[in-house]
């Protein structure tokens, strides 16, 4: 081997360990997150939507009692 391979196996070399660091520090960083502040937030986020949804339906469905009808040849 000449010295250009052998730099360029060091090279990569390094580069693969800073990637390795790099999947380390994110795992760690992952490991640190609250799954419960999360799991609490996606509850409170769906019973908001559930009620936004359930004012929305009150606000705009029409009861069947309140509907006219028309005959169908009147405009």
């Amino acid at each position: 081997m000449n010295n250009w391979q052998n730099e360029l196996l060091a090279e990569y070399d390094r580069q693969r360990i800073l990637q390795e660091v790099e999947q380390i520090r994110l795992e760690k960083l992952a490991g640190k997150s609250h799954p419960r502040l999360f799991a609490r937030i996606m509850v409170n986020f769906g019973g908001w939507m559930l009620l936004i949804g359930k004012q929305l339906r009150e606000r705009y469905e029409t009861p069947a009692v309140s509907r006219i009808t028309r005959p169908r040849g009147t405009p």
